[in-house]
């Protein structure tokens, strides 16, 4: 086999690994750490410049359902997860269906409207906000009591499906920081964001598959601008890992962890709006 593709697949493995560990320790999907890998992958596949971050973005949403689904049973079994947050008895009042929604559309629509470049600037820009909650963020800073219903379902729930689909994040990183501003214990807010990624990266891959369906210049094995060969590798590395982060979330101090995280975050927002001007 070509030495270049065993190289390649080594890496989306071991970026599996990376990205099934974060997913369950921080209750990301891992789409911060995926996308950067892939977007400097895919020009070894002969991806253009044009759709670059475009496969990158919907290879990263599609690998986050099989990361989300595992991270959220490993989190039910400790008991820890808000499912009245997520899905209610009266479906409008959740907040999964209003993300659910914000990121098909995001998707679906933007994905047809934006440029790779502007992909990278939402990516860098938003990614670099959240490095720094996660590095200077003080988990005992309120804003409220409770997670807020009534407008602020449709407008931040819609709001945080559009932004995380667009970046191919499962959302875990600004629905986290949300919950514990709204006062909910740190760990329960992990374990409920790990169930907001599997609301956004279902609607996120389906909408990535239509909009990209008759793109020239994907690569092979690729369905929309979603990769196969990319999902494959990335997705049987994480699946195995995913309960491992999840375990060491009860166990470690994760005030350092998000430090150590965010200083990473940072540096990836800072190369990828580099690459984006």
């Amino acid at each position: 086999m070509d030495p270049q593709i065993l190289m390649m697949a080594g890496t989306l493995l071991v970026t599996g690994i990376v990205t099934g560990y974060a997913a369950g320790l921080f209750g990301i999907g891992g789409g911060s750490i995926m996308v950067p890998v892939l977007f400097f992958i895919f020009p070894f596949l002969g991806v253009p410049e044009s759709i670059l971050m475009h496969c990158a973005v919907a290879t990263s949403s599609a690998v986050i359902v099989v990361g989300s689904v595992r991270s959220v049973r490993a989190h039910h079994q400790h008991g820890a997860v808000d499912w009245n947050l997520l899905w209610p008895k009266n479906p409008l009042e959740s907040w999964g269906l209003w993300i659910g929604a914000g990121s098909l559309f995001a998707a679906w629509y933007l994905g047809k409207v934006l440029s790779g470049n502007q992909l990278s600037l939402i990516f860098g820009v938003v990614a670099f906000i959240i490095g720094l909650q996660f590095i200077f963020g003080r988990p005992n800073w309120k804003l409220r009591d409770n997670v807020p219903g009534g407008l602020a379902l449709p407008i931040g729930g819609g709001s945080i499906g559009i932004v995380s689909s667009l970046m191919g994040i499962g959302g875990g990183a600004l629905s986290t920081s949300l919950m514990m501003m709204c006062a909910m214990p740190i760990k329960r807010a992990i374990a409920t964001a790990s169930g907001i990624g599997v609301f956004i990266s279902i609607p996120a891959t389906i909408g990535w598959i239509i909009s990209g369906w008759d793109v020239p210049g994907r690569p092979e094995f690729s369905l929309g601008y979603v990769n196969l060969l990319g999902f494959v590798f990335i997705a049987l590395s994480l699946i195995f890992v995913v309960p491992y982060g999840a375990r060491a979330t009860h166990k470690m101090d994760q005030h350092k962890l998000r430090r150590v995280f965010g200083i990473f975050l940072v540096l990836v927002a800072l190369n990828m709006v580099r690459k984006a001007l």
